[in-house]
């Protein structure tokens, strides 16, 4: 008997990543789950535990590259309506992994919440967005984040403070584990001053990345240590246009890959070996990726 024989609600085998992913890329999920509630997913957690069945988290896949042959596991996707709620009160929200930080960013500045603002035009959900501490110059989002319900890989539950995570660099300490939901500490301000601030940083960020018509991944390398810029290191190594396939360095912020018609998952990791090649002769500086290649 399967793990997942009797969750044919929640559990459907063979299914297509590419169409869940930002890039558009790569082949099918052995599994993919979405369960319902907390108890659902604690169910499958344990499950596949015991059965022996790799895991893996699927948000919005903004930051993902998923190979082309596919992924031989369970795909965890909690879209369901539990996971993507978003409830502000009087100057926190509580907010579910699955809640897409879009919708979290705009929901606090249209109710004169500050201390998300700077997280505008980050694709992803809240899970992701902390799990790797996403923001920009700007600020990141562990300066909001108060406390996290996270799940083992067995299925047990627990709260913790922010300060548990030990927030980093694009970055934070959760081991195993994986967040359920997050309670954001945010400070009442004046609506209008906090939505030109998010519609700034919004424009901004507009005219110096990608089009969201083109099918990337946001930032493939985080910045080095000391303060240098991985796009203008790639930049400065000629590599804005450089293609590999139907992969291509974007001309408007090097730190982009874009994938064109009939681009292959093979062809994106081609290119970003090239890039840390070039990057390492030219300043002997070795990129660290920041997109997650499973």
């Amino acid at each position: 008997m399967s793990w997942c024989n009797d969750l044919h609600e929640i559990c459907r085998a063979q299914v297509p990543l590419a169409p869940l992913t930002w890039f558009g890329l790569g082949g099918p999920a052995r599994w993919l789950v979405e369960p319902r509630s907390e108890s659902e997913l604690s169910t499958v957690l344990h499950r596949s535990a015991e059965s022996g069945v790799p895991v893996r988290f699927l948000g919005l896949g903004a930051n993902l590259l998923v190979p082309d042959e596919g992924v031989d596991a369970a795909v965890i996707r909690l879209n369901g309506p539990v996971f993507r709620r978003i409830i502000p009160a009087d100057s926190s929200i509580e907010a579910g992994a699955g809640a897409h930080l879009t919708t979290l960013v705009r929901t606090a500045v249209h109710g004169g919440l500050a201390g998300l603002e700077a997280l505008a035009g980050i694709p992803g959900t809240v899970g992701g967005g902390i799990r790797m501490n996403c923001g920009g110059r700007h600020g990141e989002i562990a300066s909001a984040v108060e406390s996290v319900r996270v799940i083992s890989s067995q299925g047990r539950l627990r709260d913790c403070p922010a300060d548990a995570l030990r927030f980093r660099y694009r970055a934070c300490e959760l081991g195993g584990e994986r967040v359920v939901s997050a309670r954001f500490h945010l400070e009442r301000a004046d609506r209008g001053l906090v939505l030109e601030r998010f519609r700034e940083i919004w424009r901004e960020k507009s005219r110096s990345q990608p089009a969201l018509r083109e099918k990337s991944a946001g930032c493939i390398f985080k910045n080095p240590p000391g303060g240098a810029s991985a796009g203008r290191l790639i930049d400065e190594s000629g590599l804005k246009g450089a293609r590999m396939g139907g992969a291509e360095v974007s001309d408007r912020h090097a730190n982009f890959i874009v994938a064109h018609t009939g681009a292959r998952t093979a062809d994106v990791l081609a290119l970003v070996e090239r890039i840390e090649e070039r990057v390492f002769i030219r300043t002997g500086v070795r990129l660290e990726r920041e997109v997650e290649v499973w």
